[in-house]
């Protein structure tokens, strides 16, 4: 098979689908790897070191998404990338498309077998292509936000640790799963007053158990988003539902309460946000200012660590890669946690999920598989 990789083309995304020593995987199980020139300058891959590792180079991404059999990225595709997906080519990323109707659409129209990294399931439940991206994500959110809790930000003028004889910031983690324990992590460890919010008393009880008193862990109910935001200086919204949009859980209404200055890190806007005021920002302008609350809203977070994020993410995402392309459809067919990862396929909707949000008919993948 070939496996094309073209430079991600998202504002300020540096990440890259495939890093040298995952081209160089491919090619020893058999495969032809063709990259986009410059798509490693993100995280100081040259062209050369892709050639090194087998991969032939590509002088535009038109000439990838030709040639390709399977397509490799990191991020959903953007509008110049779905006209260029055919019938019978396999796309490979993360997607999204439950809050994203246009991606959705397009995707559809083009025919491609797509597969979600953010549904792909394993054995214990979880979700692994996800929890790499979660993990950095969840650290980065509290880097951002004890940046825009800063004066010069328009935040509190607050540290987040504070000092002996000052009280350090309030920070609120909706959301106990990778994100939000990852979240929790940073924050006590920068010395924060941290509380966790969940849903699940298992979680809860094995959250106290990891953080042993330096979190708080509160069940999440309505009457709790209130208190808890209201004397909030940081809020991390962490929630997911996968595949579908998320949660509306802290309200316009709920911002009243909270102190100017003080800070929502929606980590959860990829799937729409859980925040009522929420809309997705960048890396170039990631921040904006809602009844005095600064809002971080943006959708590519691990983007700004492409280093850490491109390899992470690689770990977690080669093994299903190599099987999807040393087996083709079979590899859908036969694998059910792989084949959770199928979202849309030559035309159908084949994520129960994605076809909720966006109101189409869905199709159960093995009925799509087989009416291919």
């Amino acid at each position: 098979m070939l496996i094309g990789v073209p430079k991600e083309i998202k504002v300020h995304e540096y990440r890259v689908g495939l890093v040298p020593g995952s081209v160089r995987e491919y090619v020893q199980n058999g495969h032809e790897v063709l990259i986009e020139s410059g798509a490693g300058a993100g995280i100081k891959a040259a062209d050369e070191d892709y050639i090194a590792a087998g991969a032939k180079i590509a002088p535009d991404a038109k000439s990838v998404f030709e040639a390709a059999d399977m397509i490799v990225k990191v991020k959903e595709p953007q509008p110049s990338e779905w006209t260029q997906l055919r019938k019978g080519q396999i796309l490979y990323t993360y997607l999204h498309l439950a809050p994203d109707p246009e991606q959705a659409r397009g995707l559809i129209d083009s025919g491609v077998t797509a597969v979600a990294y953010e549904t792909v399931t394993d054995p214990h439940g979880g979700l692994p292509l996800l929890a790499p991206m979660s993990e950095v994500a969840g650290r980065l959110s509290i880097q951002a936000a004890a940046y825009a809790l800063t004066a010069h930000q328009g935040g509190r003028g607050l540290l987040m640790g504070g000092v002996p004889g000052v009280l350090p910031a309030k920070v609120l983690v909706i959301g106990g799963g990778v994100v939000g324990t990852h979240a929790a992590r940073m924050a006590v460890g920068l010395g924060a007053d941290v509380t966790i919010l969940d849903r699940s008393q298992r979680r809860l009880a094995e959250l106290d158990e990891l953080f042993n008193g330096r979190a708080k862990t509160r069940y999440s109910t309505f009457e709790a988003l209130d208190e808890e935001t209201d004397g909030a200086d940081v809020v991390v919204g962490a929630v997911l539902i996968p595949g579908a949009s998320a949660p509306k859980l802290v309200t316009r209404e709920m911002l009243k309460g909270m102190k100017e200055g003080s800070v929502l890190v929606d980590v959860a806007i990829d799937q729409g946000g859980c925040f009522e005021t929420s809309k997705p920002t960048t890396h170039e302008n990631p921040t904006y200012v809602v009844d005095g609350v600064i809002h971080y809203c943006v959708a590519n977070m691990p983007g700004a660590v492409p280093l850490t994020s491109s390899h992470a993410l690689n770990n977690a995402t080669l093994a299903h890669g190599l099987t999807l392309a040393n087996q083709g459809l079979d590899a859908l067919r036969e694998n059910e946690h792989l084949r959770a990862g199928l979202n849309v396929h030559h035309g159908l909707v084949t994520y129960k999920a994605v076809a909720d949000a966006l109101g189409s008919p869905f199709t159960p993948p093995l009925e799509a598989l087989a009416s291919a």
